[in-house]
């Protein structure tokens, strides 16, 4: 489907046909993206489950990393989306270019810096003795993973901008193939253990990137750049930055969050830890439809928004939330009985499948505030109000979540399950100010105005 058609459909066809054709190849996109997760997890199993809980305690240093560029994506998005539904397409080029230029810059800043402070990070997160070992030698190297992401994520903002959630997929399904292929080769044949895991990630990303380098520049009737579109305009780098830095601050401070969380966890032991990532990169697979449908309503909310259809935009908000609700209360049920069975796939440890089966059973009961929460998010990110996310991510984490978990394991014997407990409590508090937030109104102003 070319551009015009792409843009006829998401402002005039069918609203269910429009979430489902842009939600599926996300939904796959993300399945794919978690499939690099669980390759790596799969293989560094076999080295033991220290190494799996060092991946999984520093993971949100990485996604503290990436969150703070991210945050550009989600302004290209909103901006490009709102651009192409108002029949603008040579600002929405502009945006692309200067999204492209930032992004480089910022990445390689992010390489330099993280890459130094790698030891001093992890000691900081309370890591010790083979924890601390194989936690800085996976984390030093994913370092490098930063730019090809950074680029790669540019590419599918700008994409998605436009409706086309296809081509994206398949550049990281690509990846991700790839990726499992080179995981035993990098960790048992060269014998580069937890490092050639990393390597692995990094070397399948950086092949493909080379390919999106030339999909950029490549005239067609959509987006595409000049060079010309990459020289940095400060006028309009700073209306980008008003819009993306709050999304930057929001997830990077909900990163943050993951890793005093994770400070918390570690202080119940390297097993509970463990179970917290498997558990965490288990779940994950569930979450795909309602990320999916999440991550449509931007393109869509951006472009009708645009266009001036806000009865539309109400129309596929509700939508949405019938959809992903409905989902996940289906994948929570199928979650809840296999869980044992399904964390047995990457440990045998009667620890860890104990405390991983009962808090994959917690996740499951309370799947469906993730699809609220997930709609929300699109649709602010959508509109462009990235304040609102910023809100939901940080009060979800810093004054709901953290706070019960310091009362629960200080004032009860909960234990371990006084993480679970706080999450579940905090995604249904965050759910209910989604929808106030909604409700309020004040989100649809258009950020292109």
């Amino acid at each position: 489907m070319d551009y015009v058609e792409k843009r006829k459909l998401i402002l005039e066809g069918n609203i269910n046909k429009v979430i489902l054709s842009l939600a599926t190849p996300i939904m796959l996109n993300n399945i794919i993206q978690t499939t690099y997760n669980l390759a790596d997890t799969y293989w560094v199993s076999k080295m033991g489950d220290i190494q799996v809980g060092a991946t999984a305690f520093v993971w949100p240093v990485i996604y503290l990393v990436i969150s703070l560029g991210m945050g550009i994506n989600v302004a290209g998005t909103a901006l490009i989306s709102q651009y192409i539904g108002a029949n603008e397409k040579e600002k929405g080029r502009d945006v692309a270019g200067q999204i492209v230029s930032f992004a480089l810059i910022f990445s390689l800043v992010l390489v330099l810096i993280g890459y130094g402070f790698t030891p001093n990070i992890v000691r900081f997160m309370g890591a010790e003795g083979e924890l601390f070992e194989n936690s800085k030698i996976y984390l030093s190297v994913m370092f490098f993973d930063i730019p090809f992401l950074f680029i790669t994520s540019i590419f599918t903002a700008i994409r998605q901008a436009q409706g086309d959630t296809v081509i994206p997929m398949i550049i990281n399904a690509g990846g991700a193939v790839l990726n499992i292929i080179l995981d035993p080769i990098f960790i048992f044949t060269f014998n580069m253990g937890i490092a050639g895991a990393a390597i692995a990630t990094v070397l399948s990303k950086a092949v493909f990137t080379i390919y999106i380098a030339f999909a950029l520049f490549k005239k067609n009737d959509g987006i595409y750049l000049t060079y010309n579109h990459l020289k940095i305009k400060p006028k309009l780098l700073k209306k980008i930055l008003k819009v993306g830095v709050p999304s930057s601050l929001g997830q990077s401070g909900e990163a943050l969050g993951f890793i005093v969380l994770n400070m918390f966890i570690v202080s119940f032991g390297d097993d509970v830890i463990t179970a917290f990532g498997l558990g965490n990169r288990i779940n994950s697979i569930f979450m795909m439809p309602a990320m999916g449908i999440g991550g449509s309503l931007a393109s869509i909310v951006g472009q009708n928004m645009g266009a001036g259809n806000m009865d539309r935009v109400k129309k596929a908000f509700k939508s949405a939330n019938i959809m992903s609700v409905s989902i996940l209360i289906v994948g929570g049920i199928i979650m809840f009985f296999t869980s044992t069975q399904l964390l047995s796939l990457f440990s045998k440890s009667p620890n860890i499948l104990k405390e991983g089966s009962y808090y994959l059973k917690i996740l499951a009961i309370a799947s469906p505030l993730m699809g609220i929460f997930q709609v929300c998010v699109g649709t602010f990110q959508g509109s462009g109000h990235t304040l609102y996310v910023m809100i939901m991510e940080l009060t979800r984490l810093w004054l709901i979540r953290i706070p019960l978990i310091v009362i629960f394991k200080n004032y009860t014997n909960f234990g371990s399950a006084s993480v679970w407990y706080a999450m579940v409590i905090s995604n249904l508090v965050i759910c209910i100010i989604g929808i106030l937030l909604y409700r309020s109104g004040k989100w649809q102003k258009k950020v292109t105005e």
